[in-house]
């Protein structure tokens, strides 16, 4: 990768926005944001001017340009080293990520196609819902290496765990730092997604040791029900903590930190004997680093969590199965 890596953006809605602005302020790349102008209005190349300035007044030597696909073309997608996809339908009152399935399927086999021919060597982060199954297609339709397609879900899922336990433990323990609290949230993102208890720390403690059952129950049911309540709050999916996930997986990636994140990755091999599923996305542990995904964590679970892992895998080849459906159609 180069040493001022080319950063694609595609979707220049709010978490596509988000993104560019959290990874314009950590000065990780050139940026640029490709967006659909409508009505006379070039959103993605505002939004680019915009961050501009900011990335000057924080003396960043990148660049950050907007792009109005539809009107432009896909050339300026050449030789990215990393293409986010965040374009898509957002989830809506009442609304399952399974319902966006078939909305989002279409443009991900758009999007991947234009990656294919003009960005054939780059990583690929899609955050598109429902991600795990949009992430499995976008690598049956780039046809790319499995470690350079992932999709953004269990760094988010686990960040919200964390906001839930900090919140307990400042009603029924001493007041903690965020920073002690230790979590790890794996499978689809959705719900039934597994928040993995046994890797739940505050300090050096397990939260089994800290909570009773009816509270750690209360601690999973809203992590599950995270990414919902902020939907019946605002009307829409929420943007700024997925966008600020993205950007923890791009800085792991472009400054080869070989961080160990929950991302939704490809299983196959040693991996699938490990987990007991296969050819199936769903969140795992992985080390990302300059190549993408370096590394499976092939983490211990109890025979519950894992039994539940399993269950959220068979979920995700279910609508993998729809999806596919829809394709053949």
């Amino acid at each position: 990768m180069l040493k001022k890596p080319k950063i694609s953006v595609i979707g220049s809605g709010k978490v596509g926005e988000n993104v560019a602005y959290y990874t314009a302020i950590k000065g990780l790349g050139d940026i640029y944001l490709f967006g659909r102008a409508k009505n006379g209005i070039h959103k993605a190349k505002g939004i680019a001017y915009d961050i501009n300035e900011m990335v000057y007044l924080l003396g960043h030597d990148i660049k950050v340009e907007g792009v109005s696909y539809n009107e432009e073309g896909w050339e300026k997608l050449s030789d990215s080293d990393i293409v986010v996809i965040t374009a898509g339908v957002p989830r809506r009152p009442g609304m399952s990520r399974e319902d966006l399935l078939k909305v989002n399927l279409d443009l991900i086999k758009y999007f991947s196609e234009q990656i294919k021919k003009y960005a054939p060597n780059a990583i690929v982060i899609v955050v598109s819902n429902p991600v795990d199954v949009l992430t499995y297609m976008t690598l049956k339709f780039t046809e790319f290496p499995k470690e350079r397609v992932m999709g953004m879900a269990g760094v988010l899922d686990t960040a919200r765990m964390k906001e839930v336990l900090y919140k307990k433990a400042e009603e029924e323990l001493n007041k903690v730092s965020i920073k002690d609290i230790k979590a790890l949230v794996l499978g689809t993102h959705g719900d039934t997604m597994v928040p993995v208890l046994s890797k739940t720390f505050i300090g050096n403690t397990n939260i089994r040791f800290l909570f009773g059952k009816k509270d750690i129950e209360d601690i999973v049911e809203k992590t599950k029900k995270g990414g919902g309540i902020i939907v019946s709050y605002m009307g829409t999916s929420a943007y700024s903590a997925p966008a600020a996930s993205v950007v923890v997986m791009l800085e792991s990636i472009v400054k080869d930190l070989h961080r160990i994140l929950p991302a939704s990755v490809y299983v196959e091999g040693e991996v699938a004997d490990w987990f007991g599923f296969e050819d199936v996305c769903v969140g795992l542990p992985v080390m990302l680093g300059r190549k993408g995904i370096e590394d499976y964590e092939l983490v211990t679970l109890n025979a519950r969590e894992l039994r539940e892992l399993q269950k959220s895998a068979q979920h995700v080849k279910n609508m993998i199965k729809v999806a596919e459906s829809l394709i053949s159609q």
